[in-house]
């Protein structure tokens, strides 16, 4: 039997501390699963995948399936999905290159965005997803729903593809602030119908990924971080209040304080480079956290996997704090590792 409350996980959204920490893994529904590869090998590509949304509700519970909900187990699903489901249905054009990544078309470093015809029924089979795994989740899971934040999604809309440092979306929104503006600004209208019918369709919170936050100077990271996050944020709070919103600006360093703050968000979610000390110290008292162990420790396992695990909930254990990674899994995870680290979880509390 499981010594969590139902929807503990939930609970720690909401700023209530729990004896042991509730936990999930960033992408635990994909690759590192042999399950996932053969439903993938069956279906066919990744937007396929997300497309087909009987498949998708398979993968989303797949992984807790496989580790179970209860004392050594997962605590939340997260939707199985992509983040440019948004600029798909925005009117761009997309596709994934094998072993490249997705790719969009026509970029706004060509075109604009008068040149797109959005088509917001591309939301649709997503929501049909969040359908059919709420009629299948525990009722003890919370279910996450999930958005891009509007830089990251920018970068990929201006460029057509991610990159390593996202120049073009940068050099634009410094040349150009009020062309790169308007591109947030339709992306945040976007956004937020998008995270309500994932709401009204059965999720109980959502996070928003901001991938590429760690690249920005603190000005830029100020205008297009932390204020269309806090849009979005408001919008959603007015529109469907008491779900609980996490962010997650990867890269954000010592810009996590102000992105707290400023954004509103009910809980933050820290990467791997965060020390866990610092940020309990830093940030507001009682903002429930979430994080942040290193997904290549979890591939080391041994002793370093158990040092990094008892570390992290020994920083944490005076405030609301959900176990997980700092980024998402790697597909070269051994599952044995997994099984490990929540069984460790387990016998913490």
């Amino acid at each position: 039997m499981s010594v969590l409350p139902d929807k503990a996980l939930l609970s720690v959204l909401r700023g209530e501390r729990q004896t042991m920490a509730p936990r999930w893994m960033m992408r635990q529904a994909g690759r590192y699963l042999p399950e996932y590869r053969a439903l993938r090998a069956d279906k066919g590509g990744f937007l396929e995948l997300v497309y087909d949304s009987a498949a998708a509700a398979e993968i989303t519970l797949q992984p807790l399936r496989r580790f179970g909900t209860d004392r050594d187990g997962l605590h939340a699903a997260i939707l199985f999905s992509d983040i440019l489901i948004v600029p798909y249905a925005m009117g761009q054009k997309l596709w994934f290159e094998a072993g490249e990544g997705p790719r969009l078309a026509p970029t706004l470093l060509d075109s604009t965005l008068d040149a797109l015809t959005p088509d917001y029924s591309r939301y649709d089979a997503i929501y049909e997803t969040v359908r059919q795994v709420k009629a299948q989740l525990a009722p003890e899971t919370t279910f996450l729903g999930f958005a891009g934040s509007p830089w990251t999604i920018a970068t990929y809309m201006v460029a057509g593809q991610g990159s390593k440092d996202q120049a073009a979306a940068r050099r634009m929104a410094y040349a150009e602030p009020e062309r790169f503006g308007a591109i947030i600004d339709a992306i945040v209208a976007a956004t937020v119908p998008y995270l309500i019918g994932q709401i009204d369709a059965g999720v109980d919170a959502v996070q928003l990924f901001d991938s590429w936050a760690g690249s920005l100077s603190p000005q830029q990271f100020t205008r297009w971080v932390i204020a269309p996050n806090k849009a979005i944020v408001e919008q959603i709070r007015a529109a469907r209040p008491g779900v609980p919103i996490i962010g997650f600006p990867k890269g954000a360093g010592a810009k996590l304080v102000d992105y707290a703050r400023g954004t509103g968000v009910d809980a933050l979610g820290l990467d791997e480079t965060i020390d866990p000390a610092w940020a309990d110290a830093a940030l507001p008292k009682g903002l429930p956290v979430q994080g942040n162990l290193d997904p290549l420790v979890l591939i080391a396992g041994g002793k370093a996997l158990d040092d990094a695990v008892d570390s992290i909930l020994a920083a944490f254990r005076g405030r609301p704090h959900i176990f997980n990674l700092g980024h998402g899994i790697t597909p070269e995870t051994p599952i044995a590792h997994v099984e490990h680290m929540l069984k460790r979880l387990g016998q913490a509390a």
